[in-house]
C-alpha cells in the first residue's frame, strides 16, 4: 500500500534521502552551535556548511563493512570535506543525530496530518450545513430510535474530529523535541547551551532531560494519537457502509461513470472506499502496540526500538495521510438521498414517536410505569403487523401507531386526539438543531 498509493508530499519525508538529509541538518545545526560557542573556527564551520554532503550508495558501501549506519554516514560526509571534518559530529552520540532527525521528520509529517484533519473537518462542516434539517431516523443497536437530522450526525463527526485536532496539536508539542546531550545524556562533553542553540536552529525544543535517547513515551503518544484518529475515521466509514446497504440506501459513495462494481454482477455499486478505510484503520491501530512496547528500553538505551520504528513511523504517517484524503473524497462527494431517509423514517409506522407520547402522559397525571405500559402495548401491535408484511400506514395514509393510539380508550381518557396527533410532528425533533450547531461550529 505504502509504495503504490502513498501521496508524494508525505512519502518524500520518509525516503532514505530525506532520512540522511535530516541527519545532515542536525549535524550542521550542531556545527553552527559549536561555532557560536567558540569551539569551531569560523572558516572551518563555513566550509562544513558549504560543502558537507553524502552519497546513499557510499553510505551503503561503508555500512556493509562497519555494520553501523551513523558511522557510515559520518564517514561519507567526511569524504566530502577536508581537515575541517574533524569537527563533524563532535561531542555527539549516534542518538543525538538520529533521534533529533526523526523529530524533524515527525514534525514535518504531523504538520501534514494536522492539515489533513482540518481539510476533513471543513468537508464535514459543509455537508453538515447542507443537511442541517434533512430528517432521518436515529438508530441505537441498529434499530430505529427517534428522528434526527443528517446534519446532526455530521456535527457529531465534526466535534469528534475537533478533539483529534486538539490532541494532534498537543502531540506536536510532545514529539517536537531533540537532544544533543552526548553518550548517556550527561552533557559531559558539551554544554547545555550547545543543545539549546542547535534546537533553536532546527525549530525544535530541547528535551529537558534525556539519557542516550529521546524517551519513547513521546513516540507512543504519537502512535496512539494516530490510532485514535484512525478509529474515528473507521467509525464514520462503517456508518457510510451501513447507509449504502441496499436495504437502507440512504447515502452512497460517489459512483463515477464507467466505474465497475463486480466482475460477475454488472449491477453492483460497492462501498469500496469506506471498506478500504476500515482496513487501513486496523493497520494504523496495530502500529500503536510496538510503539508502546518501545517505551521500556534497558537502562539508558538499547536498540530494540530501532527496527520497529523503521516500519511503524513511516507507515503510520503515510497510511494516515492516505486514509484521510480517501475519507475526505468520500464525504465531500457522498451521494445523500433525503427521500430514502424519510421513507426509512416512516418504515416502522410511527413508532419513532413513542417517547413523545410517553412523556405527555405524566403531564396528564399518569405514572411513568402505567404510561410505559400504554405506549408499549400499542407499539407491540405495530411490530406484529409489520412482521406479517402489512404496510406501515392505513388507507388514509395515517401511521399504524397513530391509529392504534387513537383507538386506545385508556390513552384517550388522558390525551385528546389533537394532543396525540401533535405528538407526531417532526418539527418537535428539529427545534434545537440551530442551537446545537452553534455549540459545535460557532455562530
Amino acid at each position: 500500500m505504502v509504495e503504490r498509493y502513498a501521496r508524494k508530499e508525505m512519502s518524500d519525508h520518509w525516503t532514505m534521502q530525506a532520512k540522511y538529509q535530516a541527519w545532515l541538518d542536525v549535524e550542521l545545526a550542531v556545527v553552527k552551535a559549536w561555532n557560536r560557542l567558540g569551539l569551531i573556527p569560523d572558516e572551518d564551520a563555513q566550509k562544513i556548511i558549504d560543502h558537507a554532503g553524502f552519497s546513499i550508495e557510499r553510505i551503503d558501501e561503508i555500512e556493509a563493512k562497519t555494520r553501523h549506519d551513523l558511522i557510515a554516514f559520518t564517514t561519507s560526509v567526511a569524504e566530502t570535506l577536508g581537515e575541517e571534518s574533524r569537527w563533524f559530529h563532535y561531542g555527539m552520540t549516534s542518538s543525538d543525530t538520529v533521534d533529533t532527525a526523526v523529530a524533524l521528520q515527525m514534525k514535518r509529517s504531523l504538520d501534514i496530518i494536522i492539515a489533513d484533519v482540518k481539510m476533513v473537518m471543513e468537508s464535514i462542516r459543509k455537508r453538515a450545513y447542507e443537511h442541517k434539517m434533512t430528517l432521518m431516523v436515529g438508530r441505537s443497536h441498529g434499530i430505529h430510535g427517534e428522528p434526527v437530522t443528517f446534519g446532526l450526525v455530521l456535527a457529531v463527526w465534526y466535534d469528534e474530529m475537533h478533539r483529534h485536532l486538539k490532541n494532534l496539536e498537543e502531540t506536536m508539542e510532545v514529539i517536537a523535541v531533540g537532544q544533543i546531550s552526548g553518550a548517556m545524556g550527561n552533557f559531559a562533553h558539551a554544554p547545555l547551551e550547545l543543545e539549546e542553540y542547535a534546537m533553536e536552529e532546527l525549530g525544535l525544543k530541547p528535551a529537558p532531560v534525556s539519557n542516550q535517547v529521546i524517551q519513547r513515551d513521546r513516540y507512543a503518544r504519537l502512535a496512539t494519537a494516530l490510532a485514535l484518529l484512525a478509529s474515528s475515521i473507521e467509525k464514520f466509514a462503517v456508518q457510510v457502509r451501513h447507509w449504502q446497504r441496499t436495504e437502507v440506501y440512504e447515502a452512497e459513495e460517489f459512483f463515477a461513470e464507467g466505474q465497475k462494481g463486480s466482475s460477475a454482477m454488472p449491477h453492483k455499486r460497492n462501498p469500496i472506499l469506506t471498506e478500504n478505510i476500515t482496513g487501513l484503520a486496523r493497520m494504523i491501530r496495530a502500529y500503536a502496540m510496538p510503539a508502546m512496547e518501545n517505551v521500556a528500553l534497558w537502562h539508558e538505551r538499547d536498540i530494540s526500538h530501532s527496527s520497529t520504528e523503521r516500519f511503524w513511523l513511516p507507515d503510520s504517517f503515510i497510511t494516515s495521510d492516505f486514509m484521510l484524503h480517501r475519507f475526505n473524497n468520500v464525504i465531500a462527494n457522498l451521494t445523500v438521498m433525503p427521500e430514502n431517509m424519510m421513507k426509512n423514517l416512516n418504515l416502522t409506522g410511527g413508532l419513532v414517536f413513542s417517547q413523545r407520547i410517553l412523556l405527555e402522559l405524566p403531564k396528564a397525571g399518569v405514572s411513568r410505569e402505567d404510561a410505559y405500559r400504554i405506549v408499549q402495548r400499542n407499539a407491540m401491535k405495530v411490530w406484529k403487523k409489520i412482521q406479517q408484511g402489512n404496510p406501515p400506514v392505513n388507507d388514509k395514509g395515517e401511521s399504524l401507531f397513530l391509529q392504534y393510539l387513537l383507538n386506545d380508550n385508556a390513552l384517550r381518557e388522558k390525551l385528546s386526539e389533537a394532543q396525540i396527533r401533535e405528538a407526531f410532528n417532526y418539527d418537535y425533533y428539529t427545534k434545537n438543531v440551530d442551537k446545537i450547531f452553534n455549540r459545535v461550529f460557532g455562530k
